[in-house]
C-alpha cells in the first residue's frame, strides 16, 4: 500500500510540473464555463435596427423612443425611404427595421387599430425570430396616455433573404467556416512540427530556399486542397439543401480562397511555435474550434456578449468570414460591400505570415 501511495504521489508531482497538463485539467473547464456562461444566450442587448417613420408625429416618435430606450435595440439608421432599409440590410448595419405608416398617429388617436411593420434579416433565422418576438412584445406594451388609445397595435412581420426561416441558411455558411478553419489551420500546423519530429527541418534550414518561400511552399498545397473542399461543401449546400448563391460565384470563390490562406497562415504560425505534432494539434483544436464556433457569431449573437468577449471575437478570422459569406450567398452583394471584412482578413493573413517568417528566421540564426 505504501508503494502504491508513493507511486501516486510521484504521478501527482509530475502532473503539477507539467503546465500543459494543468491547463487541460483546470484551464479548459474554467474557460468553457466562462465562455458558455456569457456567450450561450439568446437574449439580445443593443441589436441594431432602423426606423422608417412615415408618420413623424409625437405618437410615432414616442414609439421609436420606446423601442430604443429598452436596451434591447439600438437605432443605428434613420431611413427616409425603403431603399435605405434595403441598403442597410445588405451592408449588415442593421438586423431589424421598424416601418411606421403615414396614418399611424391619426389611427392611434382615433382609437382605431394602427399597424406597423417589422422587417428582420432572415439569414440568421434564430436571431430574426427572437428579434421579432422582442419587438412585438415591446410594441404591445407601448402606451401613450390618450382618451381614445387603441387596445392593440397590429404588427406585420416580414423576413428578408430567408422568408421561410430555413435553419440550413444559417448552418451551411457556419459549417463551411468551421471546416475550412479547422482543416486549413490544423493540417498546416502539423507541417513544420512534423519536420521537427522527423529531423528533416535541418535540411530545409541549410537549403538555399528563403524562409518565406519555405512557408509559402508549405501553405500552398493545403490552400489548393482546402479550396477543393470548399467547392465540394458549397455544392452540397446548394444541390442538397437548397441554399442559394445570389452573389457572384467568382467573388464567393475569391473570399473562400482568402479565408483558407488566412487559416493556413495561422496554422503555420502555430507550427513555428510548437515542437511536435501533438502540441500543434492540441493548440490548434483548443484555440480555433471553440472560439470559431461560439464567439464568431455563427450560433450566438456577438452583440449580446460581454465587451471582453466581443473584443476577442474581433480578432477571430471566422467572424469576418461568416459575415462576408452570408452577405454574398444570401444577400447577393459584391466584395465592394464587404470590403471592410475582406480587408481585415487580408491584414490578419499578412500579420500571421510575417510572424511565422520571423519565428522561422530566428531558427536560422
Amino acid at each position: 500500500m505504501k508503494t502504491l501511495w508513493a507511486f501516486v504521489l510521484k504521478e501527482i508531482y509530475h502532473i503539477l510540473r507539467d503546465r500543459r497538463t494543468l491547463f487541460i485539467l483546470f484551464g479548459m473547464p474554467a474557460a468553457q464555463v466562462l465562455i458558455f456562461g456569457f456567450a450561450v444566450t439568446n437574449e439580445f442587448k443593443g441589436a441594431s435596427f432602423a426606423i422608417y417613420d412615415q408618420s413623424n408625429d409625437p405618437v410615432s416618435i414616442a414609439l421609436g423612443r420606446h423601442m430604443s430606450g429598452s436596451g434591447h435595440f439600438e437605432q443605428t439608421v434613420v431611413a427616409h425611404r425603403t431603399e435605405d432599409i434595403h441598403h442597410a440590410f445588405q451592408s449588415g448595419k442593421i438586423k431589424m427595421a421598424l416601418v411606421i405608416p403615414p396614418d399611424f398617429g391619426d389611427r392611434y388617436r382615433s382609437g382605431n387599430r394602427p399597424e406597423v411593420q417589422v422587417i428582420a434579416d432572415g439569414s440568421d433565422p434564430n436571431t430574426a425570430t427572437t428579434l421579432v418576438n422582442y419587438a412585438t412584445m415591446m410594441i404591445a406594451q407601448f402606451k401613450v396616455q390618450r382618451v381614445n388609445a387603441p387596445l392593440q397595435i397590429e404588427v406585420a412581420t416580414r423576413m428578408v433573404y430567408n422568408p421561410e426561416l430555413k435553419s440550413v441558411y444559417m448552418f451551411v455558411p457556419g459549417v463551411i467556416t468551421l471546416v475550412l478553419m479547422l482543416i486549413s489551420a490544423l493540417m498546416t500546423s502539423l507541417t513544420l512540427a512534423k519536420e521537427k519530429e522527423t529531423g528533416t527541418l535541418e535540411l530545409l534550414l541549410v537549403s538555399p530556399l528563403h524562409p518565406m518561400m519555405i512557408i509559402v511552399g508549405k501553405v500552398l498545397p493545403y490552400v489548393l486542397l482546402s479550396l477543393i473542399n470548399a467547392v465540394l461543401i458549397i455544392a452540397m449546400g446548394v444541390y442538397i439543401f437548397g441554399v442559394p448563391i445570389k452573389g457572384s460565384l467568382i467573388a464567393l470563390l475569391g473570399l473562400n480562397t482568402l479565408f483558407i490562406v488566412t487559416a493556413s497562415s495561422l496554422g503555420i504560425l502555430i507550427s513555428t511555435r510548437t515542437k511536435n505534432q501533438q502540441s500543434a494539434m492540441m493548440i490548434s483544436l483548443l484555440s480555433l474550434m471553440m472560439p470559431s464556433m461560439l464567439l464568431s457569431g455563427f450560433v450566438f449573437p456577438i452583440e449580446s456578449m460581454p465587451w471582453l468577449l466581443q473584443m476577442v471575437s474581433n480578432v477571430i478570422p471566422a467572424t469576418y468570414f461568416i459575415i462576408s459569406l452570408k452577405a454574398i450567398m444570401l444577400k447577393g452583394v459584391g466584395l465592394i460591400v464587404v470590403w471592410r471584412e475582406v480587408a481585415v482578413l487580408a491584414l490578419l493573413t499578412l500579420v500571421f505570415l510575417l510572424a511565422s517568417w520571423k519565428n522561422f528566421k530566428l531558427r536560422l540564426e
